[in-house]
């Protein structure tokens, strides 16, 4: 809708229409209506209905769909019109994800303009545009506070959504394809990771010598490393190779309750509130990173550093691929993408199987020490001296 909540295309006989959220359309008073709207793609009629006074039809699906709708006014048709987004305004809106979630989730907003040549604007978090944008000047990112006067031909939601059960603002469960993909799905791509380009600061290494950046942090305990000398034995790995081990967690100690969880011991400290195109720096010029299924190993693998993924809570079809997955098979696995569970995302203790017994977070805690080492020493030129 523009500013006056007025749909924003202006058809005949007063008649206005979007693709915002679905196909609308409105028709005025006076006259009697009918309004069909078909999927073109599949040739499918979803919605026909008469109508006698000023009304607003609006389509049960808010995902990318190819509609067309017609308009007949006193039984005769005035009124066909076919969705093409070609140099029309369009509005990708993800600012409700996680860093992670944008960059599973921005590639396939890329891929959306190329194919269909709209004018895109992508709303985002705020702290991603200057990540993005640099990266991608033909397409507009905004914050979600940002001043927006566009009148947007379409828009699409591309977010998580939970208990859609009717598949309505996605066309299937997030948790079945995984976090990767679902943003394809939800825009009518072909459903394979899309890696985005990002920026990261200027300047080359930030150190000469050999290095690996590590985030031992996550949005939710269910996602951390329990192993309770795991880091720390890590770090010492690393370091008897010829590796200097760089924190890159934003906080120093992190976690909730009576489950805080401090950066290992011996590692680097380049923690804090950084840009993330500092982080991208680091990450970029790392030789590999270590991490969880959070943000930052995401942003390492735009950068195209390798990912060594340390997770047991999500099924490794979740995220991007990477050939150094780290998960245990013979404990509880993989509940964040079992569709019979769903994410309690007020509760950072989230553990739907085993919450307050002594299997609570299994998936992580059984993660052993000398499993990651061997995935480690998988990386090709691991510990090589240059």
């Amino acid at each position: 809708m523009n500013n006056d909540g007025v749909l924003t295309q202006e058809g005949p006989e007063g008649i206005r229409y979007d693709f915002q959220d679905g196909c609308r359309v409105w028709v005025p008073d006076g006259a009697k209506w009918r309004i069909e709207l078909y999927d073109s793609q599949t040739d499918s009629l979803l919605f026909q209905h008469k109508i006698e006074s000023s009304s607003l039809v609006q389509s049960s699906k808010r995902f990318y769909v190819p509609f067309e709708f017609k308009v007949w006014k006193e039984d005769k048709l005035i009124f066909t019109h076919l969705c093409e987004l070609q140099d029309k305004e369009v509005l990708i809106s993800m600012e409700l994800g996680g860093l992670g979630d944008h960059l599973a989730w921005v590639g396939h907003a890329i891929a959306f303009q190329e194919r269909h040549g709209c004018r895109l604007t992508c709303k985002v978090n705020k702290n991603l545009v200057p990540l993005l944008s640099g990266a991608y000047p033909h397409i507009r990112f905004i914050g979600p506070d940002s001043e927006d006067d566009r009148f947007y031909y379409a828009q699409y939601k591309v977010l998580v959504f939970f208990n859609d059960h009717d598949r309505n603002f996605q066309p299937n469960d997030y948790r079945q394809v995984g976090l990767a993909v679902m943003g394809a799905y939800i825009l009518g791509l072909s459903p394979h990771e899309r890696r985005p380009n990002v920026v990261a600061d200027p300047g080359g290494r930030p150190i000469k010598e050999r290095y690996v950046c590590i985030a031992s942090q996550a949005s939710g305990m269910s996602k951390y490393w329990h192993n309770p000398s795991g880091w720390s034995e890590i770090v010492k790995f690393l370091k008897e190779n010829g590796y200097r081990v760089i924190c890159i967690d934003r906080s120093r100690i992190e976690g909730s309750g009576d489950m805080l969880r401090p950066i290992p011991y011996g590692v680097e400290d380049e923690t804090g509130e950084r840009p993330l195109t500092e982080r991208a720096r680091w990450l970029k010029h790392a030789d590999f990173f270590v991490g969880l299924s959070s943000g930052l190993s995401w942003l390492a693998w735009a950068v195209e550093t390798p990912v060594v993924m340390i997770s047991g809570y999500t099924e490794p079809y979740n995220e991007f691929y990477t050939p150094y997955r780290v998960i245990n098979r013979h404990v509880c696995n993989g509940c964040a993408n079992d569709v019979t569970k769903t994410l309690e995302t007020t509760d950072r203790q989230f553990c739907p199987n085993h919450k307050g017994t002594d299997r609570m977070f299994e998936c992580g805690r059984s993660i052993s020490l000398h499993h990651v080492k061997s995935v480690i020493k998988s990386i090709p030129g691991f510990g090589v001296q240059s």
